[in-house]
């Protein structure tokens, strides 16, 4: 099975042209060497490894002959899907670009990271009050005459 790959919108815009769209083989197919479906890879895989760590509880045993699925209960918070948000998180509070992110998550755009993840990026409220305060002052060569406060 061969999954489409992204096509680097940034750098088409750039040079103006369109690349292809690159495939590549998956890493984890099922029996039939097909994609495994996000519902799938949760309930049979993910969560069981989870229940089997402790980290929740585990389904009540299926009676013998059923062939109904195993019901988890609601551990969305648990679900391979918040890996990803971890990922961000991580990498916003690192102070890593929301636009760096933004690119690694797939997002179309910036302002989608910012809505989701903004409260993960702990001093940005206080950044730039010290480097205007630093610029008008002229510290460290932050400040510019050509375009001081006199300048204006």
């Amino acid at each position: 099975m061969l999954l489409a790959g992204h096509i680097d919108t940034d750098a088409n815009q750039a040079t103006g042209h369109r690349q292809s769209p690159h495939t590549h083989r998956l890493l984890v197919t099922n029996l039939d060497g097909d994609a495994i479906r996000a519902w799938s890879w949760n309930q049979h895989y993910w969560k069981k490894a989870l229940a089997a760590a402790g980290v929740i509880t585990a389904p009540p045993e299926r009676e013998k002959g059923s062939r109904a699925n195993l019901a988890y209960g609601d551990t969305r918070e648990f679900g391979y899907h918040a890996l990803r948000h971890t990922c961000a998180s991580v990498q916003l509070d690192a102070r890593e670009s929301v636009v760096s992110v933004s690119k690694w998550l797939g997002h179309a755009d910036a302002s989608i990271t910012l809505k989701v993840y903004a409260h993960f990026m702990p001093e940005a409220d206080g950044r730039g009050r010290p480097a205007m305060d630093a610029w008008f002052e002229g510290v460290d060569g932050v400040g510019s005459p050509r375009f001081s406060p006199a300048s204006f």
